[in-house]
């Protein structure tokens, strides 16, 4: 192997790039492209309503196990299947991607391990460690192969996705007609009108599209100021129409302290762009006078009535911790009966669910496996923050704060893949880095 990469080198050596030329990333075939912009496509725009209307139950409870996985999922693993064979050394090619991010490799090889242990002991959570867990880390893993026009089409999909995610929760918030309402083994919940959209159940749309706001404001520098204004406000108002209260109190605290922080910085600088200021000036003359025509029209009527009654969630966050005082010590560390949990949960009036992903792990899983899949959670989103530029803090900081007010992470979703895309696709750094000198023949290695 030595020695056909040694004459390799030579015969083509004229034709490859010196030390010091800039480099546009790594290149990969049209398939495994177009598979990954279709995959994340998929991902943001197919919801669990969407799919029911195919005969493909996959918000239920009962049903093939096979359709409790969403079909992005499947899109990603068969991606990768793929590239590592067409590599010519599958066991290489995924070597090679676990050296390129670590931490995404063993957030996966947790993930598979607990999945089997989940298995094993039959307790609930199966496909939320795929569809949750694995589904993020593969694509993490994935997109490590740094290709320049795969991003490129992802920073597109992503865009208009979310356009017509918020177009779609106007209308349907307009008419009062959810198009793919949300369903539980195909039954639509009609009492609840909040806009379902693309991505299925209003809470979730509303996680996303904060996430995607925060995302405008720091990051998606490719895009151009008058350009990410439109969206951003296009993006705040179908956050009223989702009637996520957690999502947009943190959208409008965490955004206005940072352009707070942005414009003393500029003012500080004395780099203040004149015809900015005058369109910014604008604005805030003209933005009470937009929120008092929408509030006189009822627009923000749904919005007021979740902060006034909140279905009982804000009771239902302190019953959570009523749950510990029948469990003892043994069941905190490795998980009390299912069955159990189920019966305190009816007589707590938790039936809608634990609103906090660890303490929702810990009553199912226990301790220690709460522990370990916190561990590889961590770890995980800092390699993701450490290859984005650095305004992630802002969307990384948003991130953390809405997955603690419900259940979230700790039941199947796939609201951590989603964000790891928003981070990576538009908080992209700047492509400076220099392609190192080749190794020496000697070596054994191929260049990185």
């Amino acid at each position: 192997m030595v020695a056909s990469w040694s004459a390799s080198a030579s015969n083509h050596g004229a034709a490859a790039p010196r030390a010091g030329t800039p480099i546009s990333g790594t290149s990969v075939d049209a398939l495994t492209r177009f598979g990954l912009i279709a995959a994340v496509a998929v991902l943001f725009s197919i919801s669990g309503g969407m799919l029911w209307l195919v005969g493909y139950n996959y918000d239920g409870l009962f049903g093939n196990p096979a359709t409790k996985i969403h079909p992005s999922t499947y899109l990603i693993v068969l991606l990768l299947a793929w590239r590592s064979c067409a590599s010519g050394n599958p066991v290489g090619h995924i070597v090679h991607l676990a050296d390129r991010r670590p931490a995404s490799a063993l957030m996966a090889a947790i993930s598979i391990v607990l999945l089997v242990v989940v298995i094993a002991r039959q307790r609930p959570g199966m496909a939320g460690m795929i569809d949750t867990f694995v589904a993020a880390a593969l694509l993490v893993l994935m997109l490590s192969e740094d290709d320049e026009r795969t991003f490129a089409g992802l920073q597109t999909v992503v865009h208009v996705v979310m356009t017509a995610n918020a177009l779609l929760a106007l209308f349907e918030f307009a008419t009062k007609t959810l198009i793919f309402p949300y369903r539980l083994d195909g039954v639509a919940f009609t009492t609840d009108l909040r806009s379902s959209a693309l991505q299925g159940h209003p809470l979730a749309n509303a996680m996303v599209t904060s996430i995607y706001v925060l995302a405008l404001l720091s990051g998606a520098r490719s895009l151009s100021m008058p350009v990410r204004i439109g969206l951003i406000g296009l993006q705040c108002a179908a956050l009223v129409a989702f009637g996520g209260r957690t999502a947009m109190v943190t959208t409008v605290v965490l955004g206005g302290c940072y352009l707070l922080f942005q414009g003393i910085t500029k003012l500080r600088q004395g780099r203040v762009n004149l015809l900015g200021a005058a369109l910014g000036f604008m604005l805030a003359a003209l933005l009470p006078v937009v929120i008092i025509v929408a509030a006189y029209l009822g627009f923000f009527d749904a919005l007021l009535e979740r902060f006034v009654s909140d279905s009982g969630s804000a009771n239902a966050r302190v019953e959570m911790f009523e749950l510990f005082k029948h469990l003892e010590l043994r069941d905190l560390i490795v998980g009390p009966d299912v069955d159990l949990i189920d019966s305190l949960r009816r007589i707590n009036g938790l039936e809608q669910g634990i609103e906090n992903p660890i303490i929702r792990t810990v009553l199912y899983q226990g301790a220690f496996f709460t522990l370990l899949l916190t561990f590889g959670f961590v770890l995980f989103l800092f390699e993701v923050a450490r290859r984005c530029h650095p305004g992630i803090w802002l969307p990384m900081l948003g991130w953390v704060i809405l997955i603690n007010t419900s259940e979230s992470v700790a039941s199947k979703t796939t609201l951590l893949t989603k964000f790891v895309v928003l981070a990576l696709v538009l908080y992209r750094p700047a492509r400076t880095a220099f392609r190192p000198v080749s190794p020496p023949a000697w070596s054994g290695q191929a260049p990185r």
